[in-house]
């Protein structure tokens, strides 16, 4: 791949915050100047219908991959080299032509609270919890079924801008999103994974090219362990047909040479969820990401066949 690496992303802040940082990483890997880096390596902002349409949940107007359709479109059509996208946004199957080529070192992976109250648990009975997740609706009213959900979409400063104006007691955002946006501060509690596991992929990002195009860049972007981590839960995803509308969460665990994966499914009102754990031994077997991603097959079609049609909000 020659300059420029042309860098497709999303306009909202956080997303230009993330292909910042990887417009910084290409061009370290490729020997760039900073001086030179929109010139080598240029941002190509584009706006998505995920982004467009703000005023109702993912699920009503087709799902995640709203995200990412429309930078999608502009790599096969050429017109970007490399998208970066969170990796939860990307849906369990790559279109034809086009595959993660690399999965940069992750961020935290949890939940994070974000209210004038202290702690989740501290919330008033029928408090006002704003989320656009089904997951983090299901996992919240697990806990707190007096909870009155609310849908909150928008952009980060949006969302805290809500909370702030008292349309809510508290707001549910990813730690990874809030660090990166340098809002540390607004979080109150991270909240636990095991309560609140999070979705596939949650904390990762996703840099997309065509099949194919082999580049210099991808292998020093490319963090083995989250990219094997990533693997699994996206195999519970895919064996859950992870989308907008089920609430399924996902997380993979490294340490002490093995991998251990949990996922679940929740019934949308939280009044049941399906879990279930295993591990494979070797991470660095020379199948670890083939065995990575079988683990997550197994244990989400196990958790499939468990919840069966009640996993689905209609």
């Amino acid at each position: 791949m020659t300059f420029p690496i042309r860098i497709g992303t999303r306009r909202s802040k956080l997303a230009l915050t993330q292909s910042g940082m990887m417009q910084r990483a290409i061009g370290r890997a490729m020997g760039v100047a900073d001086a030179d880096l929109a010139e080598a390596v240029p941002l190509v902002e584009i706006l998505t219908t995920g982004d467009r349409v703000q005023d109702r949940r993912l699920l009503e107007i087709g799902g995640k991959a709203l995200f990412t359709k429309e930078i999608e479109e502009a790599l096969l059509e050429g017109r970007v080299d490399v998208a970066v996208h969170s990796m939860k946004d990307v849906p369990a199957e790559q279109p034809r032509g086009l595959c993660i080529a690399a999965v940069p070192e992750r961020e935290d992976p949890r939940d994070a609270f974000v209210s004038d109250f202290a702690s989740f648990d501290s919330l008033p009975v029928g408090a006002r919890l704003g989320t656009a997740s089904l997951r983090r609706q299901a996992q919240a009213l697990a806990l707190r079924p007096d909870l009155k959900i609310e849908m909150l979409r928008g952009n980060v400063d949006t969302r805290l801008r809500k909370l702030a104006e008292g349309e809510f007691e508290a707001i549910l955002l990813a730690v990874s999103g809030l660090n990166r946006l340098g809002f540390e501060d607004v979080i109150r509690e991270r909240l636990s994974l095991d309560a609140f596991l999070p979705a596939p992929g949650q904390g990762a990002l996703a840099l997309q090219t065509r099949e194919g195009e082999s580049a210099a860049w991808v292998a020093a972007l490319n963090h083995p362990m989250t990219a094997l981590a990533v693997a699994a839960e996206r195999g519970a995803m895919t064996a859950l047909e992870g989308s907008c509308r089920t609430a399924i969460g996902a997380h993979a665990e490294i340490g002490e040479g093995h991998l251990r994966l949990t996922t679940e499914m929740l019934a949308p009102d939280g009044s049941v969820r399906w879990r279930r754990s295993g591990e494979i031994g070797d991470v660095h077997a020379a199948d670890a990401q083939d065995q990575a991603r079988a683990l997550g097959l197994r244990l989400g079609a196990e958790v499939h066949a468990a919840g069966g049609d009640q996993r689905i909000e209609t």
